[in-house]
Order: C-alpha cells, then sequence, then structure tokens
C-alpha cells in the first residue's frame, strides 16, 4: 500500500535525509588515494550518531555496517572493508541511510577518486543527470513509469546498461516502501503520482551490459560484465509545487 504523508511528516522526514545527506558529503571529502572504505563508513557512523539519528542500514537484514560503499564494479550494497584502499581513478559510490524522528531518509553518490579514465568520468556524469531527469518527472499526475522511462531513455542513449533486478522504492516510515520505482518502463503507465508521496529514486547503471549477480558475502552485487556502475539516489518528495528534494546536505558544507 503506497503511502501519503502530511506536511509535518514530510518535514521530519526532511530532517532525516538533511543528516543523511550531510553524512555523505563529508564522506565524499574524505576521499582520496590510500583511504579504507571501513574509514568512510566511521565517518558516516559518528556523524549520524552526532546528530542524535540512526544509520538505516546498520543491522538491516544483517548488514554489517553504517553504509553502503561500492568501488568500480560493485553496484550497490558493498560492505566497507579496513582492507580496502581506494586508488586514484577509481568511482566511489556512498548508499546512507539515516532515521530519526520515526523516518527514514535515503540518499547515494558516486564520487571519483583523483580523475578516472574519460569513459567512465562520463558514466558518473551521465548517471547524475540521469537521477535529475527522472526527479523532473516527479509531478502530481505524473506516473511512476515516466520516472522510470526518463532515466532509461537518458542512460540507454549512451548505450548504457540500466539495471533491472535493484530499483528504487516508497520511503518514509520505514526504509522500504511501496511503490517500486524502477529505473526503466514505459511512460504513462504505472502507480499514478500523488502530493504527499516520498520516493527513493536511484539510477544504477553500468557502463557496459544490464546484468548483475552477487557475491559470496550474500550482500555485495557486481556488473557481470566487469565493468563500472555508478549510482545516484535522492528522497523526494510529490508536492502540488513539483518535487521536492529531501536529501540535500547542509548548505554550509
Amino acid at each position: 500500500m503506497v503511502q501519503i504523508y502530511t506536511k509535518s511528516e514530510i518535514e521530519k522526514m526532511r530532517t532525516a535525509g538533511r543528516i543523511a545527506g550531510t553524512a555523505l558529503h563529508l564522506a565524499g571529502r574524505a576521499i582520496r588515494e590510500g583511504v579504507t572504505t571501513l574509514e568512510l563508513d566511521n565517518i558516516i557512523r559518528r556523524y549520524i550518531s552526532k546528530q542524535g539519528a540512526k544509520a538505516s542500514f546498520y543491522k538491516y537484514d544483517g548488514f554489517p555496517n553504517s553504509a553502503c560503499i561500492s568501488l568500480n564494479s560493485k553496484v550497490i550494497h558493498g560492505i566497507p572493508n579496513k582492507n580496502e584502499h581506494i586508488k586514484n581513478g577509481d568511482i566511489v559510490s556512498i548508499d546512507v541511510g539515516a532515521y530519526i524522528g520515526g523516518f527514514h531518509g535515503d540518499t547515494a553518490y558516486t564520487f571519483v577518486c583523483g580523475k578516472a579514465a574519460p569513459d567512465i568520468q562520463k558514466l558518473v556524469d551521465e548517471t547524475k543527470e540521469a537521477l535529475r531527469l527522472g526527479l523532473l518527472a516527479c509531478v502530481v499526475g505524473n506516473r511512476i513509469g515516466d520516472i522510470g522511462n526518463a532515466i532509461q531513455t537518458h542512460c540507454e542513449s549512451f548505450g548504457y546498461g540500466v539495471v533491472r533486478d535493484y530499483i528504487g522504492h516508497g520511503v518514509g516510515r520505514n526504509l522500504h516502501e511501496s511503490p517500486e520505482v524502477p529505473n526503466f518502463g514505459k511512460a504513462g503507465h504505472g502507480t499514478r503520482l500523488i502530493a504527499g508521496m516520498t520516493l527513493a529514486v536511484e539510477p544504477m547503471i553500468n557502463l557496459s551490459g544490464e546484468g548483475v549477480r552477487k557475491l559470496a558475502d550474500g550482500w555485495t552485487i557486481v556488473t557481470k560484465s566487469g565493468s563500472v556502475s555508478a549510482h545516484f539516489e535522492h528522497t523526494v518528495a510529490i508536492t502540488e509545487n513539483g518535487p521536492d528534494i529531501l536529501t540535500l546536505p547542509d548548505s554550509d558544507l
């Protein structure tokens, strides 16, 4: 069942979203050659805790860390590790959730360590643009398919693979709620968007091929092709005045 939230509830979600967004970008600032993914996770964990919030992902279905940190061909759900050192040219996808006041905020961003190869940098840039286009489709009267179609059309125009096995979702009192928000679909199809819906829109885009597989750790999802993958995400509220992004970091960051 799709949840509809009041303006006051959405403001509570914005508080959670701001914490998640700020934690995410604080970790992004710390990315440099030699830093481990566990060090980034610790930055996120400490910031969220300092704000009086909880990391949404910690112990979620048994996930062992505060954030999902996925390098290069890892699409999502990478487990931070003290032995995983970031190198120049790596792309680092960080997915963060924060829970406070009864609500979650969920956001992700793909950072580049140093300078990436041109084709990889373009993938990152166009995946970020795909998120922007998907968010622009989050207006009253549109349908879920309009969001996915905007993302799919943009990314496939560059020959990229749009991941089908993992998708966006509703978010609010629970980290994952209805409706499902695929990054592909037909315009004009699916659940109609109405004011008060809150969605996590999150394109996961592979440089080559849409296929993915799960590693033996039971969490990490990687591309079948071995190519790199980018991931961006915002939590957005559907309002009568257009899409309202709830996971922007603090303005003074």
